[in-house]
Protein backbone atom coordinates (compact mmCIF):
# COMPACT_ATOMS: atom_id res chain seq x y z
CA UNK A 1 0.00 0.00 0.00
CA UNK A 2 2.53 2.41 0.81
CA UNK A 3 4.60 1.65 -2.47
CA UNK A 4 1.29 2.84 -4.37
CA UNK A 5 1.00 5.65 -2.48
CA UNK A 6 4.67 6.52 -3.29
CA UNK A 7 4.37 5.51 -7.12
CA UNK A 8 0.70 7.61 -7.31
CA UNK A 9 2.61 10.95 -5.39
CA UNK A 10 5.47 10.73 -8.17
CA UNK A 11 3.00 10.16 -10.70
CA UNK A 12 1.24 13.63 -9.50
CA UNK A 13 4.17 15.29 -8.78
CA UNK A 14 5.25 15.09 -12.25
CA UNK A 15 2.04 16.38 -13.43
CA UNK A 16 2.29 19.20 -10.90
CA UNK A 17 5.69 20.18 -12.45
CA UNK A 18 4.66 19.65 -16.49
CA UNK A 19 1.60 21.77 -15.78
CA UNK A 20 3.43 24.29 -13.55
CA UNK A 21 5.89 24.86 -16.45
CA UNK A 22 2.93 24.98 -19.09
CA UNK A 23 0.94 27.36 -17.14
CA UNK A 24 3.41 29.56 -16.27
CA UNK A 25 5.02 29.93 -19.80
CA UNK A 26 1.13 31.53 -20.38
CA UNK A 27 1.35 33.82 -18.03
CA UNK A 28 5.35 34.80 -17.93
CA UNK A 29 4.89 37.91 -21.13
CA UNK A 30 1.26 39.39 -19.10
CA UNK A 31 3.59 39.27 -16.15
CA UNK A 32 6.91 40.62 -17.70
CA UNK A 33 4.01 43.60 -19.32
CA UNK A 34 4.09 45.14 -15.67
CA UNK A 35 7.73 45.99 -15.17
CA UNK A 36 6.55 49.28 -17.45
CA UNK A 37 3.88 50.25 -15.28
CA UNK A 38 4.57 52.38 -12.09
CA UNK A 39 3.68 50.65 -8.85
CA UNK A 40 1.35 50.32 -7.51
CA UNK A 41 -0.35 49.74 -9.94
CA UNK A 42 2.02 47.52 -11.62
CA UNK A 43 2.39 45.28 -8.82
CA UNK A 44 -1.75 45.13 -8.08
CA UNK A 45 -1.80 43.72 -11.89
CA UNK A 46 1.09 41.50 -11.40
CA UNK A 47 -0.56 40.18 -8.80
CA UNK A 48 -4.16 39.99 -10.32
CA UNK A 49 -2.11 37.71 -12.68
CA UNK A 50 -0.16 35.47 -10.36
CA UNK A 51 -3.68 35.26 -8.48
CA UNK A 52 -5.26 34.08 -12.00
CA UNK A 53 -2.44 31.27 -12.76
CA UNK A 54 -2.93 29.74 -8.75
CA UNK A 55 -6.96 29.76 -9.57
CA UNK A 56 -6.12 27.21 -12.65
CA UNK A 57 -3.27 25.68 -11.70
CA UNK A 58 -3.87 24.88 -8.15
CA UNK A 59 -7.52 22.91 -9.18
CA UNK A 60 -5.63 21.47 -12.13
CA UNK A 61 -3.30 19.35 -9.44
CA UNK A 62 -5.75 18.75 -7.25
CA UNK A 63 -5.20 21.04 -4.34
CA UNK A 64 -8.56 23.25 -2.77
CA UNK A 65 -7.89 26.34 -1.65
CA UNK A 66 -9.77 27.77 1.10
CA UNK A 67 -9.30 31.65 2.57
CA UNK A 68 -10.33 33.35 5.38
CA UNK A 69 -9.93 36.61 7.16
CA UNK A 70 -9.98 38.84 3.69
CA UNK A 71 -11.91 41.29 5.41
CA UNK A 72 -9.09 42.23 7.83
CA UNK A 73 -7.56 44.48 5.33
CA UNK A 74 -9.21 47.79 5.16
CA UNK A 75 -9.11 49.97 1.99
CA UNK A 76 -6.66 52.34 1.43
CA UNK A 77 -4.36 50.45 4.38
CA UNK A 78 -0.81 48.72 3.75
CA UNK A 79 0.09 45.98 6.14
CA UNK A 80 3.03 43.83 6.45
CA UNK A 81 1.63 39.91 6.27
CA UNK A 82 3.50 37.36 8.27
CA UNK A 83 3.25 33.96 6.87
CA UNK A 84 4.02 30.64 8.65
CA UNK A 85 6.18 28.68 6.53
CA UNK A 86 6.06 24.55 6.05
CA UNK A 87 6.49 23.97 2.38
CA UNK A 88 7.22 25.16 -1.26
CA UNK A 89 4.15 25.37 -1.99
CA UNK A 90 3.45 28.25 1.13
CA UNK A 91 4.61 30.88 -1.73
CA UNK A 92 2.00 29.89 -4.45
CA UNK A 93 -0.68 30.12 -2.02
CA UNK A 94 0.35 33.64 -0.35
CA UNK A 95 1.15 35.93 -2.17
CA UNK A 96 -1.53 35.36 -5.21
CA UNK A 97 -4.17 35.52 -2.46
CA UNK A 98 -2.86 38.10 -0.08
CA UNK A 99 -5.81 40.94 -1.29
CA UNK A 100 -4.19 43.52 -3.24
CA UNK A 101 -0.35 44.39 -4.46
CA UNK A 102 2.15 42.66 -2.35
CA UNK A 103 5.61 41.44 -2.40
CA UNK A 104 7.56 38.92 -0.34
CA UNK A 105 10.96 39.35 0.81
CA UNK A 106 13.29 36.53 -0.76
CA UNK A 107 16.41 34.83 -1.57
CA UNK A 108 18.20 35.74 -4.47
CA UNK A 109 19.37 32.76 -5.52
CA UNK A 110 15.90 32.13 -7.36
CA UNK A 111 16.82 34.48 -9.90
CA UNK A 112 19.28 32.71 -11.61
CA UNK A 113 16.46 30.16 -12.52
CA UNK A 114 16.23 30.98 -16.07
CA UNK A 115 12.72 33.06 -16.86
CA UNK A 116 11.38 31.90 -13.79
CA UNK A 117 13.83 34.77 -11.93
CA UNK A 118 12.57 37.87 -14.09
CA UNK A 119 9.35 36.42 -12.42
CA UNK A 120 10.73 36.28 -9.12
CA UNK A 121 12.28 39.81 -9.02
CA UNK A 122 8.98 41.29 -9.95
CA UNK A 123 7.23 39.75 -7.14
CA UNK A 124 10.31 40.28 -4.45
CA UNK A 125 12.55 42.04 -2.29
CA UNK A 126 15.32 40.14 -2.82
CA UNK A 127 17.98 39.30 -0.17
CA UNK A 128 21.55 37.34 0.24
CA UNK A 129 21.79 36.48 3.88
CA UNK A 130 25.00 35.77 3.87
CA UNK A 131 25.76 39.67 3.55
CA UNK A 132 25.21 42.70 6.32
CA UNK A 133 24.71 44.76 3.52
CA UNK A 134 22.04 42.98 1.51
CA UNK A 135 20.17 42.52 4.43
CA UNK A 136 20.46 46.58 5.39
CA UNK A 137 19.36 47.25 1.81
CA UNK A 138 16.14 44.78 1.71
CA UNK A 139 15.32 45.93 4.70
CA UNK A 140 15.39 50.03 3.64
CA UNK A 141 13.74 48.42 0.31
CA UNK A 142 10.76 46.87 2.07
CA UNK A 143 10.14 50.48 3.96
CA UNK A 144 9.70 51.66 0.32
CA UNK A 145 7.50 49.17 -0.55
CA UNK A 146 5.64 49.80 2.24
CA UNK A 147 5.10 53.71 1.40
CA UNK A 148 4.23 53.03 -2.41
CA UNK A 149 1.17 51.42 -0.64
CA UNK A 150 1.97 47.39 -1.36
CA UNK A 151 1.73 44.86 1.27
CA UNK A 152 5.02 43.18 2.37
CA UNK A 153 4.57 39.32 2.79
CA UNK A 154 7.20 38.22 5.11
CA UNK A 155 8.31 34.59 6.71
CA UNK A 156 9.43 35.20 9.69
CA UNK A 157 10.45 31.91 10.31
CA UNK A 158 13.12 32.33 7.97
CA UNK A 159 13.39 28.99 6.15
CA UNK A 160 11.04 25.94 5.89
CA UNK A 161 9.86 24.38 9.50
CA UNK A 162 11.12 21.18 9.05
CA UNK A 163 10.89 20.28 12.88
CA UNK A 164 7.72 18.75 15.34
CA UNK A 165 6.68 22.14 16.98
CA UNK A 166 4.05 24.58 15.02
CA UNK A 167 6.46 27.20 14.73
CA UNK A 168 9.83 27.75 14.17
CA UNK A 169 11.61 30.79 16.45
CA UNK A 170 10.65 33.66 14.50
CA UNK A 171 13.31 36.41 13.39
CA UNK A 172 12.92 40.13 14.07
CA UNK A 173 12.85 41.48 10.36
CA UNK A 174 9.20 41.87 10.53
CA UNK A 175 8.26 43.23 13.87
CA UNK A 176 11.31 45.81 13.40
CA UNK A 177 9.93 46.82 10.20
CA UNK A 178 6.16 47.09 11.85
CA UNK A 179 7.72 49.39 15.01
CA UNK A 180 9.90 51.36 12.95
CA UNK A 181 7.24 52.71 10.11
CA UNK A 182 4.10 52.40 12.73
CA UNK A 183 2.21 49.36 10.15
CA UNK A 184 0.23 47.43 11.32
CA UNK A 185 0.72 43.05 10.96
CA UNK A 186 -1.69 40.92 9.32
CA UNK A 187 -0.71 37.36 11.17
CA UNK A 188 -1.48 35.01 8.46
CA UNK A 189 -1.30 30.85 9.13
CA UNK A 190 -1.17 28.08 6.18
CA UNK A 191 -2.53 24.64 6.74
CA UNK A 192 -1.67 21.46 4.98
CA UNK A 193 0.58 22.74 2.94
CA UNK A 194 3.11 20.23 4.08
CA UNK A 195 0.69 17.22 3.92
CA UNK A 196 0.62 18.23 -0.07
CA UNK A 197 3.90 18.65 -0.54
CA UNK A 198 6.48 16.89 2.39
CA UNK A 199 9.46 17.92 3.21
CA UNK A 200 10.63 14.51 4.18
CA UNK A 201 10.04 13.37 0.63
CA UNK A 202 12.40 13.96 -2.56
CA UNK A 203 9.45 13.47 -5.40
CA UNK A 204 6.23 13.40 -3.77
CA UNK A 205 2.99 15.31 -4.44
CA UNK A 206 -0.15 14.90 -2.44
CA UNK A 207 -3.07 16.38 -3.68
CA UNK A 208 -5.48 17.91 -0.85
CA UNK A 209 -7.19 20.93 0.63
CA UNK A 210 -4.71 23.67 1.82
CA UNK A 211 -5.77 26.67 4.12
CA UNK A 212 -4.49 30.77 4.40
CA UNK A 213 -5.97 32.29 7.63
CA UNK A 214 -5.79 35.71 7.60
CA UNK A 215 -6.05 37.41 11.47
CA UNK A 216 -7.23 40.77 12.43
CA UNK A 217 -4.55 43.12 12.43
CA UNK A 218 -2.08 44.06 15.19
CA UNK A 219 -1.37 47.55 15.31
CA UNK A 220 2.89 47.53 16.90
CA UNK A 221 1.50 50.75 19.08
CA UNK A 222 4.45 51.33 21.89
CA UNK A 223 5.14 47.86 21.77
CA UNK A 224 8.93 46.99 21.37
CA UNK A 225 9.78 44.69 18.82
CA UNK A 226 10.77 41.34 20.81
CA UNK A 227 6.95 41.73 22.40
CA UNK A 228 5.18 42.73 19.04
CA UNK A 229 7.19 39.15 18.22
CA UNK A 230 6.12 37.81 20.88
CA UNK A 231 2.45 38.83 20.46
CA UNK A 232 1.98 37.48 16.98
CA UNK A 233 4.01 34.40 17.75
CA UNK A 234 1.78 33.47 20.25
CA UNK A 235 -1.32 34.65 18.06
CA UNK A 236 -0.27 32.20 14.86
CA UNK A 237 1.13 29.42 17.30
CA UNK A 238 -3.01 29.21 19.13
CA UNK A 239 -4.09 29.04 15.48
CA UNK A 240 -1.95 26.85 13.90
CA UNK A 241 -2.81 24.25 17.10
CA UNK A 242 -6.52 24.87 17.13
CA UNK A 243 -6.89 24.21 13.48
CA UNK A 244 -4.30 21.90 11.94
CA UNK A 245 -6.33 18.86 11.70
Amino acid sequence: MKLLKNIWGGIMATWAMISFIITFLIIFLPSMFCWLLPDPAGQRLFIAIARTWMRVWLPLVGCRVKVTGKENFKKDETYIVTCNHNSLLDVPLSSPFIPGANKTIAKSTFTKVPLFGFYYMKGAVLVNRNSEISRRQSFDKMKNVLRQGIHMCIYPEGTRNRGTEPLKKFHDGAFRLATETGKAIIPAVILHTKKVLPLNKTFYFHPGKIEMHFLPAVSPGSMTTAQLKEHIFQLMQDFYVRHNH
